[in-house]
Formats: C-alpha cells, structure tokens, sequence
C-alpha cells in the first residue's frame, strides 16, 4: 500500500509539475528587431535558464534587420513572435498588416540627444550653438521637431547634419558633429565601446515626449489560433525581463555566450540597466514588464498622427493596435 502510494505520488508530481510532460514543445522562432545587443539580453537568460523550455516552448531567438522586416515577416507568419518598434507596428496595422503588439516591453522611450559628457551638454539649452547629426526619416528625426518644441529650441539654434545610422556615430566621434539622435542603450553604448569615453544623453521622454518603443508582436491568426502558445511565451518573457531587470550581470553573460559578438560585457552591462530603467511607463509604474497602460498607448498614437506621419483617417483608436490580455 504505502509502494502504491509513493508511486502515484510520483506520477501526480510529474503530470503538474510538467504540464508538455509527453508532448513535444512548441517550436517558435522570435526574431529581433535588430542584431543582438543589450536590449536583448533578458531574452537571452530567460532562454538559458528554461523559462521557455518550463512553458512547452523551443525557442528559436534569431537576429533582425529592422522593426520594419521584423513587423513584415511576423505578418506573413515567417516568425511567430516579433521583437519590434511598436510605433513602426502601428503604421504598419494601420495599413492593414495583420498583426498587433501582445505586450510592450519598453514604456518610456529611448529616444534621445547624446554626445560626449566632456562637452558638458546636459539640458536642451545647452544645444544652441552646437551640430547635431540625424538620420532623415527615421523615427527619431520625425519627433525631433517635437522635443524641439515642447524645450523651446528653434531650427536656428544649431546646425544639423544628415547621415545613416554609422555616419552619425562617425561624426560625432570625428568632432564633426557634437550630438547625435540615438537611443539610450544602442548608439550610447556604441560610442563608449569605440571611444571609451562617458557618453551624456539628454532623453525626449524627460521632457515631455515619450513613445512606446520595442514590444511583443504576433499576427493576429496566430494569435487566435494559438492563444495558448501566446499567453506560455510571454509568461517566460515576463519572468525573463524580471529576471534580467534584479541579475543585468547573468542577462549580459547569457547574451554573450549565445552571441559573443553582441557587445563588450562592461558596456552592455549599462546598456542592460539602461533597458530595465525603460520597462514602466509614466502611467502604470508598478506593473509587471509587458503590461502597458492606456494613456500611454493612447497618447504615443495621437504623437504618430500628428508627428509621425500616421494617416488620421486611419488610425482608429488605441486598442485597435493592442492588448495585455494575455499576459500573467
């Protein structure tokens, strides 16, 4: 009797404990919005420690070209989940691309005016006289104006240059330029690894202007399909993210193990701190990763329309192009 009893034990042990015991997981790929880098690297510990695995998920995490090739290959259902700009999903969605953002990893924007702390450049008046380097059309050369606005810069102020992403960073580094438009754990990070010198970063949000950035996408059949798939990814992208936001350390060593080229550990390690300080938006700063609030998604959507180039007559309304429903 008391045989039996340890017996059955162990199978119920086994049957709640592991709820894919017996079946093979589910392969899904997750395809970044870019190469790797430190904004990543939550992803990466999550899968090293078996958050995913522990859902009944075999984890594919592949690199990106872009939010814009990311947002397409999710909508034509090449990858199951997306890592990507949620502003480039929205235009994207408002132009009938089947997808929609399942969770929103980066509530305060990265958006930022940055340069070499050595030049003492820390608050907008300090631009004025000064050259700044931008990358025409993208999204941070679209709300540049807007920061410009709301801190009472002018056109005349300072001097712009034009260039693509690497020709920014080469002319800030060159002295060319003094500043240039980037994200506080990308361009930031990349300036200090190539000069080792300290990198300030006057950020958008601080003053009035913040987007939604990187977030969870799916394609809308996906995600009626497979609801459950999507509600087991992101409860271990939300373990992850919490995981990586108390260990950067163990989040930037699983990341370069997995991609050693990804980045130098010192830096990354910033970049990494960088990320989770972006996690909480300014309307819902105790919710868990993932979670976005209303205002903010609302707020990011009347920006693109009168900023970003969003077509009003077909933006619809916040939750046209969201959800937290399925996350823990």
């Amino acid at each position: 009797m008391f045989r039996r009893a340890i017996a059955f034990a162990m199978v119920a042990c086994a049957f709640f404990a592991a709820p894919a015991f017996g079946q093979a997981k589910e392969k899904v790929v997750l395809l970044l919005n870019w190469y790797t880098y430190s904004e990543h690297a939550p992803l990466y510990l999550g899968k090293e420690r078996g958050y995913f695995d522990q859902e009944g998920i075999d984890l594919d995490i592949q690199e990106g070209r872009g939010s814009g090739v990311t947002v397409q290959a999710v909508a034509a259902g090449t990858a199951a989940f997306g890592y990507a700009d949620i502003a480039t999903m929205i235009k994207a969605a408002s132009k009938g691309a089947p997808v929609t953002a399942v969770g929103v990893a980066l509530q305060t924007s990265p958006m930022s005016v940055m340069g070499f702390a050595e030049k003492n450049i820390r608050k907008p008046e300090d631009i004025k006289g000064k050259i700044v380097a931008v990358t025409p059309g993208d999204s941070m050369s679209q709300i540049w104006p807007l920061f410009q606005k709301k801190t009472g810069l002018k056109e005349t102020d300072f001097r712009q240059v034009a260039g693509d992403a690497q020709t920014k960073l080469n002319a800030v580094m060159n002295g060319q330029a003094d500043l240039l438009l980037g994200y506080v754990m990308d361009q930031a990070i990349k300036l200090q690894d190539a000069t080792h010198k300290q990198i300030y970063a006057i950020r958008f949000a601080d003053y009035g202007v913040n987007l939604v950035s990187s977030g969870i996408i799916v394609q809308k059949d996906f995600l009626k399909s497979k609801p459950d798939v999507v509600r087991r990814f992101l409860r271990a992208t939300t373990r992850s993210m919490e995981e990586g936001s108390k260990n950067p350390e163990a989040a930037v060593d699983a990341m370069l193990k997995a991609q050693p080229k990804s980045g130098v550990r010192e830096t990354a390690l910033v970049g990494v701190k960088n990320t989770v300080a972006l996690y909480h938006g300014p309307d819902n700063p105790k919710d868990r990763p993932l979670r976005v609030g209303a205002k903010n998604m609302a707020e990011t959507l009347q920006l693109l329309v009168d900023y970003g180039g969003l077509d009003k007559a077909s933006a619809g309304k916040p939750e046209d192009y969201y959800t937290n429903d399925f996350l823990p």
